[in-house]
């Protein structure tokens, strides 16, 4: 209760509704799979499109596994989600070493660069092929930043940690200028600056720029001009066509390490144990490893004065060594860890929003027993973390028989299977097309009808896009065999086109074999869960249920408007109780609230039925 201690106006707010629901989202995906590049460990990358994916883990050129040229089933799935109207997926990414080795055998790395305060080694920032590149160094001068002002010599336009060259005298003609003889030469003119000249800028108690470089605090009244010397970092690919045609430009980078733009600083290992203000872009493909550095200023700007120098004299710089690994193994698909160190699978167990998950790639696996693994890992993921549903695909060459041994595997509704694989254009290689497990362009039609329809539309009759066509015909009689017991087939209806023409589930209980029931109850669940957090630890008592009900009642309304639940008046299509006929004393007493509620969802149309008959005009229609 408010307090009231002296007399006076009290104006206090209240509200007079039922806190509100808000649904959860069901489009959203999550994908683990080997790439040809990006982070292996720590929380899942979130991409928004295939160029974004692209930004992350590479194209989708074949990944060298074991040496053998093997098919990019992770980026060729991620690029039929979005092609199917796909919106966000979070990619986990697997890597799996030849030997029983570390991840560090498959990351490329550079020759240390040598500078005063020891080696600074340029490396790939992940494991993969992708990782041996050619990183081109440039140093770009600005114009004269030297001013004299009431007779007081100082430099403009700088920031803590800026470097700087600057020349006295006769120096000043003696200044090397890549490709030009001029003693100054122009702003922007690529140089090779000799050490000596260059210094750091730093910040005096009266806010005036100080210059240290190596040999100490430098005197303005004996420089002739000053000049800020930045680093310009070029990634690009090696020219064997093994890391794609990416070019990353890094500018206005700073070779102190006080500079907030400083080199290490930018391109920074996922090292969570340094204390920095952001986390590192994982988008960078290199970082660098430096030294501990001394905290004293002349030590820094050698320091600086050495690194720049070596870059620049260095350049262009080879990253060799790194490699794709070998297949994975189911193991490594499932990964584990939590946190920073999570890994495969388990890394995707992290984020809430993740609704539906699949492992492209895993039904390409040489070991039988490793498909069905990966399958039986990502069923128990889906069953434990109850808000997410998986797609599983058969083996590539499965036929009928084949695929119905897959599916007496397994038994979930949390999970639905597809048959057969697409036949897709190739976008790399020698080959004309390549075959694909459906999981990418069903997750995406999946996303689709969400946003489209809504979750309680069947994920069915509808167009896979980007296929162009199965790789086995399926017929209505190898359905009328396979859709019974819950493998849901792709097949091509003239005139139609390409299409997903199953909903079931595997589950072996008539009340959840189908996709939509299962995927709808996961949404009330889940929203509600989400949305009655607040009730936790609030006095649980009458006005409590009250708006325990209420609130769930208006959330369940709006699904009932929509057309997720059946019954032409609201009380026929669910019902919420939350009393004392819920709830016991022992219950109360032990802090228990119970709330029973009920839906009657809407099941597809799976078996439209006309029935025809004859009749005259004198037959009466009973």
């Amino acid at each position: 209760m408010p307090e009231y201690l002296s007399p006076g106006v009290y104006v206090e707010e209240t509200s007079y509704r039922a806190k509100s629901i808000e649904g959860v989202a069901t489009s959203t995906a999550g994908f683990v799979g080997q790439s040809r590049f990006g982070p292996t460990t720590g929380a899942p990358t979130l991409v928004t499109s295939f160029e974004d994916y692209q930004r992350y883990f590479g194209d989708d050129a074949d990944l060298l596994l074991g040496g053998t040229p093997t098919i990019n089933h992770l980026a060729h799935a991620v690029r039929l989600f979005f092609m199917n109207g796909g919106a966000r997926v979070y990619i986990s990414r697997i890597a799996s070493p030849p030997g029983g080795g570390t991840l560090e055998d498959i990351t490329a790395a550079s020759a240390p660069l040598v500078t005063s305060a020891g080696n600074v080694v340029l490396r790939a920032r992940y494991p993969g092929l992708a990782g041996n590149l050619r990183v081109r160094a440039q140093a770009l001068r600005s114009g004269n930043l030297r001013v004299v002002q009431s007779g007081t010599p100082t430099v403009t336009g700088v920031q803590p940690g800026d470097v700087l060259e600057v020349s006295t005298g006769a120096a000043a003609k003696n200044r090397i200028v890549r490709g030009s003889t001029a003693p100054a030469g122009s702003p922007g003119d690529l140089l090779t600056t000799d050490p000596a000249q260059l210094a750091a800028v730093s910040f005096d108690s009266n806010n005036r720029p100080v210059l240290t470089a190596q040999t100490g605090v430098v005197d303005l009244a004996t420089v002739t001009f000053a000049q800020k010397v930045s680093l310009a970092l070029s990634v690009e690919p090696n020219g064997d066509g093994t890391t794609g045609s990416r070019t990353d430009v890094l500018q206005n980078l700073s070779a102190h390490p006080d500079s907030a733009q400083f080199v290490g600083t930018v391109l920074r290992t996922e090292d969570w144990s340094i204390p920095v203000e952001a986390p590192s872009d994982r988008s960078n493909r290199i970082w660098f490893d430096i030294p501990l550095l001394s905290d004293t200023a002349t030590d820094r700007a050698e320091f600086a004065a050495g690194l720049l120098r070596a870059l620049v004299d260095g350049s262009p710089f080879a990253l060799t060594g790194g490699g794709d690994g070998i297949a994975a193994t189911a193991t490594v698909f499932s990964g584990g860890g939590s946190g920073h160190d999570a890994r495969g699978l388990a890394a995707l167990a992290d984020r809430d929003d993740i609704a539906i998950v699949a492992a492209p790639g895993s039904a390409a696996l040489a070991d039988a027993d490793d498909r069905q693994a990966v399958r039986d890992a990502l069923i128990a993921h889906c069953t434990s973390l109850k808000y997410r549903f998986a797609v599983l695909a058969g083996d590539q060459g499965a036929d009928a028989s084949s695929i119905r041994e897959v599916r007496g595997m397994h038994d979930s509704s949390y999970a639905a299977l597809y048959y057969p694989w697409l036949v897709v254009p190739a976008t790399s290689g020698p080959r004309d097309t390549i075959q694909l497990s459906p999981e990418g362009a069903v997750i995406g039609a999946y996303a689709r009808t969400d946003i489209e329809r809504g979750v309680h539309k069947a994920p069915a009759n509808e167009t896979v896009f980007g296929t162009l066509r199965f790789s086995r015909s399926v017929n209505k009689g190898e359905q009328d065999v396979l859709n019974p017991e819950g493998i849901n087939c792709l097949r091509f209806f003239e005139g139609r086109g390409n299409l997903i023409w199953g909903a079931r589930t595997m589950s072996s209980d008539l009340e959840w074999i189908y996709v939509n029931v299962r995927r709808l109850f996961i949404y009330l669940e889940h929203s509600i869960d989400r949305g009655t957090q607040w009730a936790v630890f609030e006095p649980n008592n009458e006005q409590l249920w009250l708006k325990i009900r209420l609130t769930i009642e208006s959330f369940l309304y709006d699904a009932w408007r929509s057309g997720a639940l059946m019954g032409t008046k609201p009380e026929q299509a669910y019902f919420v109780r939350c009393d004392r006929t819920t709830m016991s004393q022992s219950d109360l007493d032990n802090g228990r609230l119970i709330c029973l509620i009920g839906v009657a969802p809407t099941k597809p149309a799976e078996f439209v039925i006309f029935r025809i008959g004859q009749w005259t005009a004198e037959a009466s229609i009973i």
